[in-house]
């Protein structure tokens, strides 16, 4: 070793102090070359990329390579010339869609929809959390979390036949209060027994999430506000609602990226020739031109359109808790 270079080393490892002995071991960290810093990172996170890989491949595999496929809403598609082929239209198939007779129709029954379903799906579980958060007995308060969030493991397609054997006009449970009439043949009724059927069963499963926040909060506060004369009422405004609102923030924020995606599986099911003005939403429209119909241009650029509009609510609802709240997830 040259002296010059003694001499460096000499200096950067004998400092004045065991704190300037820290910045430099940090300032060389930091000069390393790139595969340096490469090898150090494996070697000290190695196991926990190893962990996540299936993860990160089966994202990558079922969420980023169909992406590719987006490339049929700007061409003319050819089943013989495969995703490559094609001559590019641009945005044809997206304006066919907004100047068809549909667009208005089908656009309005998906908003419709989706937002009652949202907007309930996403009171009602904050509702029935802080109810069972009041429960004083163990045994209690677990059976009723077992009865609400077990109606959330019956597939989509025993919902629909449960809810076609209760609205039945003869037999039904419910149908046989409205006589004659049948319930899922009235377009106006669609809409409300959707998300009605949606909340009950996803109520209970979609309140866990609520009551594993009320279960960090500080017992001590319950006590404080007990002693200063707080009812049931005052413990939920003044104790347990602000303990959640950073949660309810965030899943806010999320299910605004869903404000389209209306459940294909049970509208599908749900679906007739009597109530379809109502219940044709963008999903099963899409199913209806590009699968049956074979119009995959035109059906992905409906779906792509959908997508985007999703992201858009996503980020707008972003950007207004984070300025409410500072709360976000980006």
């Amino acid at each position: 070793m040259s002296a010059s270079r003694k001499t460096a080393a000499t200096t950067a490892a004998a400092p004045s102090g065991d704190g300037a002995v820290v910045v430099d071991n940090i300032q060389l960290a930091k000069q390393a070359p790139l595969g340096v810093k490469i090898v150090r990172h494996f070697k000290r996170y190695g196991a926990l990329w190893l962990m996540s890989l299936p993860a990160m491949c089966f994202v990558a595999l079922f969420a980023y390579v169909p992406m590719y496929g987006l490339r049929l809403a700007f061409y003319n598609f050819n089943p013989r010339e495969g995703l490559m082929g094609g001559t590019f239209a641009g945005f044809k198939y997206f304006n066919q869609f907004f100047k068809s007779g549909m667009f208005s129709n089908i656009l309005g029954n998906t908003l419709r929809i989706s937002l009652w379903t949202l907007v309930m799906g996403f009171i009602c579980p904050i509702i029935l959390a802080l109810l069972i958060n009041q429960i004083g007995s163990t045994k209690i308060k677990s059976f009723v979390q077992t009865v609400t969030y077990l109606p959330h493991f019956i597939s989509t397609v025993v919902i629909v036949t449960m809810i076609n054997i209760f609205l039945s006009p003869n037999t039904g449970m419910i149908g046989r209060l409205f006589p004659g009439k049948n319930l899922l043949a009235d377009a106006d009724l669609f809409t409300p027994l959707y998300w009605i059927t949606e909340v009950w069963q996803h109520v209970g499963w979609n309140c866990i999430i609520y009551l594993a926040a009320l279960s960090s909060v500080d017992l001590a506060l319950y006590e404080a506000a007990k002693i200063d004369g707080a009812g049931r009422l005052q413990l939920i405004r003044y104790v347990d609602i602000p303990t959640i609102l950073p949660t309810v923030g965030i899943l806010l924020i999320m299910n605004m990226g869903n404000v389209l995606n209306v459940g294909f599986e049970k509208v599908f099911l749900m679906q007739n020739s009597m109530n379809l003005s109502a219940s044709e939403v963008i999903s099963t429209y899409t199913y209806r031109i590009g699968i049956l119909g074979n119009q995959f241009s035109y059906a992905t650029a409906i779906g792509l359109f959908n997508t985007l509009v999703n992201f858009f609510f996503l980020v707008l609802a972003n950007i207004i808790s984070r300025k409410a709240s500072d709360t976000s997830i980006f």
